[in-house]
């Protein structure tokens, strides 16, 4: 099974992101999804997830209302739209498959930095 992050950048505040993450090796399809991210001397956090079929989506109260995560089984494909980017949203970005409550693969991370 591989995850393969991308999308990150350097931005500024207020702009956008789009992170994409590639999946193989997996029926993506029976699979929900989650990004995670984590900052320079933080713990890892959860961003948002979506269920299998895209019905169920969670986010962390920070990112209501700016992320939108979605997924697209056809491309075995997971995404997280980031609008309105602030400088506390500067981490590494991890995609990962979520089966029950449980994480069991993560992709390498994709930076994403946003200046002030």
């Amino acid at each position: 099974v591989q995850l393969q992050a991308s999308g990150g950048g350097l931005v500024q505040a207020g702009d956008s992101l789009r992170l994409s993450c590639a999946t193989s090796g997996l029926t993506f399809r029976n699979y929900g999804m989650a990004w995670f991210r984590q900052a320079p001397g933080a713990e890892r956090e959860f961003v948002a997830s979506i269920s299998s079929s895209g019905n169920n989506i969670k986010y962390r109260d920070s990112v209501k209302g700016r992320f939108t995560i979605s997924r697209d089984n056809a491309k075995n494909m997971v995404y997280l739209k980031m609008d309105s980017l602030k400088p506390e949203d500067s981490a590494i970005y991890y995609c990962a498959t979520k089966w029950g409550s449980t994480f069991q693969y993560w992709g390498q991370g994709t930076l994403v930095t946003v200046s002030s």
